[in-house]
């Protein structure tokens, strides 16, 4: 009878230290996911830190683009009123939200892009030029981001959704979190081309 108690707290002792194990990789992932989001978050807010300094270069120089300046101003009002907290990652709802702001920002920033060609004087402006590389420089920053976090998503979702990882998470209330969903994926390691420079003249 002891040999069969001893056999049974062996196994038991393992399956603890099992369940410790994939618990410990669940809450690592659910960490990861989280800090990926802040990244991606704070990558946004400084595009959106950027808008007003380049609603403003643009307007100097072409004030009667209001329809366009006034649709940036706009999807940038909107999608900072969008409350972002790290549970927004258990509510696909608001996830959903901020991410079509974002993208409907996007949209009217590349609207404005495409204006600003038409001013060659407002395209080798200083302060624009400065602008131009900020712009690009946090586009960039923004596909990594993202990247980072549909990567760290994936991982931590797959961990809560097979087995035996599911047990526990469905035990210890994780949840699967929400994902940036788009068209093509390729824009995601290709953010657009920001590019307001002057030709230059032969």
């Amino acid at each position: 009878m002891s040999k069969l108690v001893a056999i049974v707290l062996a196994v038991l002792t393992l399956a603890l230290v099992f369940g410790v194990g994939v618990y410990n990789r669940i809450v690592g992932g659910d960490e990861d996911v989280t800090a990926k989001w802040s990244e991606v978050v704070n990558q946004y807010q400084r595009r959106a830190d950027l808008i007003p300094n380049l609603v403003s270069t643009v307007k100097g120089f072409a004030e009667q683009e209001k329809d366009v300046l006034t649709s940036v101003v706009e999807a940038r009002s909107n999608a900072t009123s969008i409350k972002v907290t790290p549970e927004t990652l258990n509510d696909p709802a608001i996830f959903d939200k901020f991410s079509q702001a974002q993208t409907q920002l996007s949209g009217a920033l590349s609207r404005l892009l495409v204006t600003v060609e038409r001013y060659p004087d407002l395209k080798s402006d200083k302060n624009f030029l400065e602008l131009q590389t900020q712009l690009e420089g946090t586009e960039n920053r923004i596909a990594v981001a993202r990247k980072r976090y549909i990567e760290a998503v994936k991982g931590y979702n797959l961990s809560v959704r097979k087995f035996p990882g599911n047990m526990i998470s469905g035990f210890m209330g994780f949840t699967t979190k929400p994902n940036f969903t788009v068209e093509n994926e390729a824009q995601i390691s290709a953010p657009p081309k920001v590019d307001f420079k002057a030709p230059v003249s032969n």
